[in-house]
């Protein structure tokens, strides 16, 4: 499973959502939309704000542990 999670600087709700995973033994990669290229991959998936998370091909636009958690089950994470 491939994680990624596009985060900005003074950001709760990706610093919420990079917890989350942490404290479920998950590892993700970061890109901090202050490089360019994270910026304009993540204007590519049409997301206005941050956190996106990004799971295999999977978006969520929004930190919704809900949904992340049932995208899981489904690859019996």
């Amino acid at each position: 499973m491939n994680i990624e999670i596009y985060t900005q600087d003074n950001c709760p709700p990706c610093e919420f959502i990079k917890n989350y995973f942490r404290q479920s033994s998950l590892q993700f990669k970061e890109k901090n939309i202050k490089n360019m290229a994270y910026k304009i991959e993540m204007i590519d998936y049409d997301a206005l704000s941050t956190p996106l998370i990004k799971i295999d091909e999977k978006l969520f636009y929004t930190p919704d542990i809900e949904a992340i958690e049932k995208y899981m089950e489904t690859k019996n994470v």
